[in-house]
């Protein structure tokens, strides 16, 4: 017990003096998290809204396949990723195995389906209660999507923080791709996997927190926005 909370203590102390090291691996996750956010944005929302708003033939099986990919084994796509991204691989000549680069299109291609069928269900919903209306403005269904989007930019702004906690929260397919290699692709959570089977409690749990801190401050903004999106509409 008085080993537990020496390492609870030191690291509490690692956080509040900033150390180097913690600073260096809370700052790369995030930035690859971001990232892999921003992209997977640009893919999953305009799917989403195509998805919601037209009906076309194999429509049905995308949407089945989005809603199966939304729980594909983080460990299964970082190995897929592995073996597009190696040296043997059709990406190889790229040289993008074992970068921050690889872990971003690592957890892009995990979140992409979350976004882009959450998307889908937030714009089909609306795309039902104004698709009337909006058709009696002489609004075709690709037009009226920019309407949607601006009406349901709560919802979507939440959708948007799950995407992120889901990329912030993956070990499997970074570590794969990324190799978690120390001061260049080592982030918070394949760091503290690492840390904790070396028995460096006090950074493995210095890092824990932040992590804890981030996916609470997420979940606090998400409903937040929620509220806000039940005032607007109220």
């Amino acid at each position: 017990m008085q080993d537990l909370a020496s390492a609870f203590a030191t690291a509490l102390a690692l956080i509040a003096a900033g150390d180097r090291s913690v600073a260096q691996i809370v700052l790369l996750s995030l930035r690859v998290s971001l990232t892999a956010l921003m992209v997977a944005a640009l893919v999953g929302l305009p799917l989403g809204a195509l998805l919601a708003v037209t009906r076309f033939p194999g429509r049905r099986v995308i949407v089945v396949v989005l809603n199966a990919l939304m729980g594909l084994p983080p460990v299964v796509a970082g190995l897929l990723i592995y073996l597009l991204l190696s040296r043997s691989g059709p990406l190889g000549p790229l040289g993008l195995l074992f970068t921050p680069t690889a872990m971003v299109i690592a957890q892009a291609v995990l979140i992409t389906p979350i976004l882009a069928a959450l998307t889908r269900q937030v714009l089909e919903g609306l795309w039902d209660e104004y698709a009337e209306q909006l058709r009696s403005f002489g609004a075709s269904a690709a037009r009226a999507v920019p309407t949607l989007l601006w009406d349901g930019r709560f919802a979507l702004l939440t959708v948007l923080l799950a995407g992120f906690g889901r990329a912030s929260a993956e070990v499997g397919a970074v570590m794969i791709v990324g190799g978690n290699i120390e001061g260049f692709t080592r982030v918070m959570t394949t760091a503290i996997a690492l840390e904790t089977s070396k028995g460096d409690l006090p950074l493995a749990l210095a890092l824990g927190m932040i992590l804890m801190l981030i996916v609470v401050a997420v979940n606090v903004l998400a409903q937040g926005l929620r509220d806000a999106a039940g005032r607007w509409t109220g």
